[in-house]
């Protein structure tokens, strides 16, 4: 195991001089190791990205950025963002709010919590929005739902599907009920699309939680899942201490979600791309009506 081996090279440090140790340990960058949170396995970072981000020891799904998202699901240079230029106020006026925003800006390369845009998948044209927890755990504020609502009305006036990628803790605390009215929002764009007769294809992914996941990520015509993702309104303690109950083993997980029948498939993140472009074939040239 890689754990070994690393062990193995810091006794043999341990055991040579100062010029030997750092000859030695060249090979082992710091930042180029992350350990699975499920198996516990080291594993090098350049070949976890090229697993498409999945334990090779347990197929552990790590969560994405939005970035490398975009590069798995959508051919390459395809994707044009759309350029809102929408900022971010500070309704409740909520002391170093606007800092951490820009904090997070500089740190992450986002403007906010979701990027949206126009994108092909193996040459069929989406819309395609995807979350990023990155920012703020993926929060719902004002900017979040109306880039989520603008690509919902762009795939109408263009006739495009559109694809959402949820990853979120909810709705943004520090906007207040400005973070809520988002949800009914971006619900009632979902029933325009509905009316027009757009493909809306709802992925969830971990974690996904809060008003996004009773919102627009519910409301799919066909939702999918990544493994073990996990998906819910109130988390399992909270809702244990609100009913006084255990709560079913695996409750909340996309598998126990998928056996009630709130997700309709689960899909390996190598094969969602192949996966989301079999849905565009089979609903191309009509709406739900077969028209």
């Amino acid at each position: 195991m890689v754990i070994d081996k690393i062990k193995k090279r810091i006794e043999y440090d341990n055991k040579n001089s100062n010029s030997e140790k750092e000859e030695h340990r060249s090979d082992i960058p710091v930042g180029k190791w992350v350990k699975c949170s499920k198996c516990k396995e080291i594993l090098y970072k350049e070949d976890l990205h090229k697993n498409y981000s999945i334990c090779p020891n347990c197929g552990n799904h790590f969560r994405l950025s939005s970035r490398r998202r975009v590069e798995q699901i959508i051919d390459k240079g395809t994707f044009k963002e759309f350029d809102l230029k929408i900022d971010t106020d500070n309704p409740l006026q909520m002391d170093d709010y606007i800092k951490k925003l820009e904090t997070l800006r500089e740190k992450t390369g986002l403007d906010e919590a979701v990027k949206c845009g126009i994108g092909k998948i193996n040459s069929e044209e989406v819309v395609l929005c995807v979350m990023d927890s990155n920012f703020m755990m993926g929060s719902m504020g004002k900017v979040v739902g109306e880039k989520i609502t603008y690509s919902i009305e762009k795939a109408i006036e263009l006739k495009l599907p559109i694809i959402i990628f949820s990853a979120s803790g909810g709705a943004r605390m520090q906007e207040g009920i400005v973070s809520l009215m988002q949800m009914a929002k971006t619900s009632a764009a979902i029933e325009k699309l509905n009316k027009a007769g757009n493909l809306y294809i709802s992925v969830f992914t971990d974690p996904t939680y809060g008003g996004v996941t009773a919102s627009f990520a519910s409301l799919g015509d066909i939702i999918l899942a990544e493994p073990n993702a996990m998906i819910g309104f109130a988390g399992q303690r909270v809702i244990k201490q609100t009913i006084g109950q255990d709560l079913p083993e695996g409750f909340q997980t996309a598998e126990f979600l998928l056996e009630h029948g709130f997700v309709d498939k689960i899909v390996n993140r190598k094969d969602m791309k192949e996966t989301l472009h079999k849905l565009l074939l089979l609903h191309k040239g009509g709406n739900r009506d077969g028209k």
